[in-house]
Parts: C-alpha cells; sequence; structure tokens
C-alpha cells in the first residue's frame, strides 16, 4: 500500500482542484509502476524457472533433487566399504525385483556342484529342484567381417563359368552392410552423436571409420529414404486432423562463414483417430506460414495449433482451426509459479477437471468419448467461461493475469471445439512430444551443415520418430529396410513404411 491510499476521499475532497487533479495523475502513474512492476517479477520468475527450475507443469509434484542420483550411489558405495558387522540390516524394500524382459536372448549357464556325492554318507546325490535367477548383461559395439565367397564353376564343355550373383545394395560394392549404416545412422540421428563420436567408438575396437566416409554413407541413405519420407508425407496428410507446430534448428551458412536460422515444421497424426500414429519433419530456411500453406495445400480437416499468426492463413472453409489448451493453461501456470497467485490457482483446478475426463475417456471409443465429453465436458466449459469473464471484469487492464484471461477467452472457439466431437484432440501435446527429441539433440549437434543435410535429417528423423511411435526398434527396421529396398517395388512400398501394421514383418 502506498502512502495515497491512506487519505481519506474526505481529505481529497476537500483539497483544491489543483491538488486533486495532481493526486489522481499521481494514483494514476503509482498504479501503472506496480503493473509494470508486476509483469517484471511474473517475466523474472518466469524466466528463472526456464533456465533454472524443472520443466514439468504439474502441480504439488515433488522436485528430484539435481543429484540425487549421485547421493544414492554415495550411499551405496559406503555401505559397500562397511565390513559385514558394521552394516545395518537391509530393508527390502519390495518382494522381488522387476522381471527381466522376455524377448531378451537366454544364455544358460549351468553351476553343478563339485561332487554329486554326500559328503557325510558317501551316497549318490538325486536332483530334486533348480535354482534359477537372472542377470541382466549387455555388449558393447561389437564389429566383425562378413566373408562373401562364391564358389565359381566352370563347364569344360560350353567353357562357361557359374557363381552366385552378387545381391544389390543401396551402396554397391561398399564396405558397409546394412546393419553397419543403421549403427551409424541411429547413432547420429536418434542418439545425437556427431560423427566423430561415432569415429572414436568405433577405433576402440580397432577399426578405422573415418568421418568422411560416415558422411558419404549417411548422404547415400538420405537418397534411398527419400521416397519412403515422401510417402510417410502422403499418409499423413490422408487423416482428417493433424498437429502442426514448428522449432528453429541452426543451419551453416558457408557463404556468410556463420550459421543461421531455419525451421523444422513438425506434423503429427491424431492419436484419437483410427490408424497408425505417424509424424513428419519438414525443414524449411524461415517461418513463414506460407511453408504451411505448401505443405497443406488441398487438405481437407482440423488442425491442431498454437497461436502463431503464420497458421492463419490456413483456416477457412476447408481447414477448422483447433486451439491447443495446454498453452492457455501455461499461462496461467507461470504465474502461479510466480507466487502462487489465487486465481491462477483457480483456473488450473478448473482446467484439471477437463483433464480429468480426458483421462477417464482415454480406452473409449469415439462415440462413447463424443457422449462424454457432451455430458462432463461442455458444463465444465461453460463455467470455466463465465468465470473467466468474471474474473476479468475484476482484474487490471495490462496485468499478467488479464493477459492469461485474454488470451484464454480471445481463442475460446477454437479451444472448445475439440468437446463438439469425439475424435478431436485437446491439446498440442502429441507434436510437441515429438519435437522434444529433437530440441534435446540440437545441443549436441549444434547446426546442419547445409539445408540439403537439413532436409535429409528431416526425412531420417521422420522415419525414426514414427517407427518409435509404432512400438518398432528404428535400428532393426532400418537394417531390414535398407536389405530390401534396392529390389523392393515402388507399388508395394506402404510395406516398408515403420508403421504397426507391418510391425510383424519387421519382427519375423
Amino acid at each position: 500500500m502506498n502512502w495515497l491510499d491512506t487519505l481519506s476521499q474526505d481529505t481529497i475532497d476537500a483539497a483544491p482542484a489543483a491538488v486533486r487533479e495532481a493526486l489522481q495523475e499521481m494514483q494514476k502513474a503509482i498504479r501503472s509502476l506496480e503493473l509494470k512492476n508486476e509483469k517484471l517479477a511474473y517475466e523474472l520468475a518466469y524466466l528463472k524457472r526456464i533456465r533454472f527450475g524443472r520443466t514439468s507443469e504439474t502441480l504439488n509434484s515433488e522436485q528430484r533433487p539435481l543429484f540425487e542420483d549421485d547421493l544414492d550411489g554415495d550411499i551405496h558405495a559406503l555401505e559397500s566399504e562397511q565390513t559385514p558387522t558394521e552394516r545395518p540390516a537391509a530393508r527390502r524394500l519390495r518382494a522381488g525385483r522387476q522381471a527381466l524382459p522376455a524377448h531378451l536372448e537366454r544364455i544358460e549357464v549351468r553351476h553343478e556342484p563339485d561332487s554329486c556325492t554326500c559328503p557325510h554318507c558317501k551316497t549318490g546325490l538325486t536332483k530334486i529342484g533348480e535354482d534359477v535367477s537372472e542377470q541382466l548383461d549387455v555388449e558393447p559395439s561389437r564389429f566383425f567381417v562378413i566373408r562373401h565367397i562364391r564358389p565359381q564353376y566352370a563347364c569344360r564343355q560350353c567353357e562357361t563359368v557359374t557363381a552366385a550373383p552378387v545381391a544389390p545394395a543401396v551402396i554397391d560394392g561398399g564396405l558397409a552392410t546394412s546393419g553397419l549404416l543403421a549403427w551409424v545412422a541411429v547413432g547420429k540421428y536418434l542418439d545425437h552423436l556427431p560423427l566423430y563420436r561415432l569415429e572414436q567408438i568405433a577405433a576402440r575396437s580397432g577399426v578405422n571409420l573415418s568421418r568422411s566416409t560416415m558422411s558419404e554413407w549417411v548422404g547415400r541413405m538420405g537418397v534411398a529414404l527419400h521416397p519412403l519420407a515422401d510417402r510417410l508425407t502422403e499418409r499423413i496428410r490422408q487423416g482428417t486432423v493433424l498437429h502442426a507446430d514448428e522449432t528453429p534448428v541452426q543451419q551453416l551458412d558457408p557463404g556468410a562463414g556463420k550459421t543461421r536460422r531455419g525451421y523444422l515444421w513438425t506434423y503429427r497424426s491424431n492419436d484419437l483417430d483410427r490408424g497408425p500414429p505417424m509424424v513428419v519433419f519438414d525443414y524449411q530456411t524461415s517461418r513463414s506460414g506460407q511453408h504451411a500453406l505448401r505443405f497443406l495445400e488441398g487438405w481437407t480437416g482440423a488442425l491442431m495449433v498454437d497461436d502463431y499468426g503464420g497458421y492463419k492463413a490456413l483456416f477457412g472453409e476447408s481447414v477448422t482451426e483447433l486451439a491447443c489448451l495446454a498453452h492457455a493453461r501455461r499461462k496461467f501456470f507461470d504465474l502461479h509459479a510466480q507466487g502462487g497467485h489465487p486465481v491462477a490457482e483457480e483456473a488450473l483446478a478448473r482446467i484439471a477437471k477437463l483433464y480429468a475426463i480426458e483421462e477417464a475417456a482415454r480406452h473409449l471409443d469415439i462415440q462413447a468419448r463424443g457422449e462424454l465429453r457432451a455430458q462432463s465436458s461442455r458444463p465444465e466449459l461453460d463455467a470455466l467461461q463465465g468465470w473467466l469473464i468474471r474474473q476479468r471484469l475484476k482484474t487490471a487492464q495490462g496485468s499478467a493475469l488479464a493477459k492469461a484471461i485474454d488470451y484464454t477467452l480471445k481463442r475460446w472457439p477454437a479451444l472448445i471445439r475439440y468437446a463438439q466431437s469425439g475424435n478431436l484432440p485437446i491439446d498440442n501435446n502429441p507434436v510437441e512430444n515429438a519435437i522434444r527429441p529433437i530440441a534435446l539433440g540440437k545441443k549436441n549437434w549444434l547446426f546442419a551443415g547445409s539445408e540439403r543435410a537439413a532436409k535429409r535429417a528431416a526425412a531420417i528423423q521422420s522415419l525414426f520418430a514414427t517407427a518409435k511411435l509404432n512400438g518398432i526398434e528404428p535400428a532393426a527396421w532400418l537394417k531390414d529396410t535398407l536389405e530390401k529396398l534396392p529390389i523392393w517395388p515402388n507399388s508395394r512400398i506402404d510395406e516398408l513404411l515403420p508403421l504397426r501394421e507391418n510391425a510383424q514383418a519387421v519382427s519375423n
């Protein structure tokens, strides 16, 4: 409270007109400074949370200490250093450890006693059972050489020579098998390891794999896989509901001697629709909305996006806008994280009810989900809108709360559109989750070497990300695909896509 607030209205009214006018101007100036201070405090709290805090937006969740894993390791190390008599009785936290994955190869090692004769009476022992325990082991990258031996047979009468033909390959006469090519691609695009690190890994096994050689392999793989990426784009455009988002990436600009900003436009299928999940990354050199227009040219359906203006030209008769409730929620969460704002906390609680309904509808079919939304979500949305309007009337213009409410009300028709059916998504989280590995990888590879390299990376990342969404192991899929591609008919290209409908063929 400032000193002007301590003045009674009678005192102000009794003051001369010039004094009253000056007091009113001072009150306006103070209020403006208070709003400005609130805005700066909100921005500072937001930046601190993004830079130093947790990124999860869950309320009242426990934050694991940054080095808790190291502390656990220290505790167990100290216990190991103690003598058996010094160690406290260990508490058993659970009845048994988690079973090891059933799909892993089992190598049996039988441990027979030194003698099958009773040490006391010297009678022969009889087997009554077995004690079986399992341990998990790993074998680091193992390089080996495949020798292809093709015997040559001659016909003395015809004077001809016959031998088995050389199988076609993605890289004819190349040093690498499809397994090694897959290892390089997975290391570069999934594990985000620069080629010089893969070079070092191979060197530890006494294998010389130069970066220039691996770069050549990656380029040739990109060309071979490009038709699959194009077909994946065609398949994702067959859906009637899509998610879209974009993230910046750096691209080397050799002519200027520095990097420039490009954008990875991302399109994700709708998990609430029937069919396998898919994601497509489309690299472009700018954030212009023309790229989204070009990608979705002729497409009809509902598009889930954030409030970026580049998508606005898409919406009309053929494309319906869906707004992300998670983005609206984030405005209130940032305000609440600043210092426990009560109105923001109430908004979060109301939005949490909508997500609880979605969780209850997770395993329902489209019709049942639509009925549940009509019965439960729509009344909650109506109540939320009325409450937001009432709060806005009591909120000062320009405050952080006003901006959060205005953002939500401005997008209200697009925000509530999901509740009008059973197959529309509530938020844009699926596409943000698809982008997250790319964001992590950027910290390792920093930038793409060229526009062609960035487009190649986008195509391969699209196939890998789609494989993961469909529960297909990317390395196994790529190895199998690279072996089949050279002689595979284009009319059956869908069979090579990393979709769950093809997962059984890959596993076999």
